[in-house]
């Protein structure tokens, strides 16, 4: 049997608890994988209460790292041993997953475990944001909410890189801070963000507003934006954003809203090898640094969820088998 978190229906965070599973075998096409380490993803908490619909009894988990425990028929290019990360896997909150070899990428020499589980979802993320979902050129200016969060953190180096200036929201000082050490040119409060980022763009606003909070921040993230500016809606960590007229778009200054998903940016093994390719290589070159801002024994996983929903914390969550 395999230690395993199992909500046996929808609800706050105590529904996840610990219990176990009969082993895993890994089939045609896929890998067993011994679980290093589990990213805790904000997706999680939706399917957990119910705002995303899951089969019940449910093992929540789609990303994690781990060495190859067994490979499946049909697979080349792994090895039992490997070091492998996926954001692509199912029921990860274990101690044992089973992942499409296709969906799993080989982690180079030099990256550990608990990085190797910080970067795929958020990773790759923020890479499509920066790269595909918009593309700021350098010497624009965007808006990334949250800039102390995971993606946060990490759209913003990237972006940065490539000559952008971002301006970026946070909740507290020391993650107005740490927003700042990622590249944040400048950090606002929440409240009255959209008048301070007029201030800053001369009155214009800015290209982009990149907006994973979603409810409480969509209003005042539309009257951001520059003419014909987009903004990109890619989480709803306040809540879903109700239905709007789209004639404020046109009234806004004919803007665009975008809702992606990162499934629909990962198509091809060539689009998957890129965006992961980049990310190691920015990680070598210590271009990119991850921030791990809390660590939760797979036991703690209400706990952990309960830190993400309270905006409890900075930069990844990771669980540890």
């Amino acid at each position: 049997m395999t230690r395993t978190i199992i909500a046996q229906t929808t609800g706050g965070p105590d529904v996840l608890q610990l219990g176990e599973a009969a082993e895993l075998v890994a089939g045609p096409g896929e890998l067993l994988v011994e679980t290093a380490a589990v990213g805790v993803n904000f997706v999680e908490t939706y399917q957990r209460s119910g705002l995303y619909t899951v089969p019940f009894p449910f093992t929540p988990g789609e990303e994690a790292s781990g060495r190859v425990l067994a490979v499946g028929e049909g697979v080349a290019g792994f090895a039992v041993g490997d070091l492998v990360t996926t954001s692509e896997a199912r029921a990860t909150y274990a101690e044992r997953f089973l992942v499409d070899a296709a969906r799993a990428v080989s982690v180079p020499a030099g990256i550990d475990a608990e990085t190797a589980a910080a970067i795929p979802l958020q990773g790759l993320t923020a890479h499509y944001l920066a790269t595909s979902a918009a593309q700021p050129q350098p010497g624009e200016t965007v808006l990334v909410h949250a800039g102390a969060g995971g993606v946060g953190l990490l759209l913003t180096q990237l972006l940065t890189a490539r000559g952008v200036r971002v301006i970026t929201t946070a909740s507290t000082p020391e993650k107005h801070a740490l927003s700042r050490e990622a590249g944040a040119a400048e950090v606002l409060p929440y409240a009255g963000f959209a008048e301070a980022v007029r201030d800053l763009t001369d009155g214009a606003g800015v290209s982009v507003v990149y907006d994973g909070v979603g409810r409480d921040t969509f209003d005042d993230s539309l009257r951001a934006l520059r003419v014909r500016g987009t903004l990109v809606l890619f989480g709803a960590a306040s809540g879903p954003v109700p239905p709007f007229d789209l004639q404020r778009l046109n009234a806004g200054g004919s803007l665009s809203v975008t809702r992606p998903s990162l499934g629909h940016f990962l198509q091809s093994s060539e689009e998957r090898a890129w965006r992961y390719g980049e990310l190691f290589a920015a990680i070598a070159a210590g271009q990119l640094q991850l921030r791990i801002g809390a660590r939760f024994p797979l036991e703690e996983a209400a706990a952990a969820h309960r830190a993400l929903e309270g905006r409890a914390t900075t930069g990844k969550v990771i669980l540890l088998p």
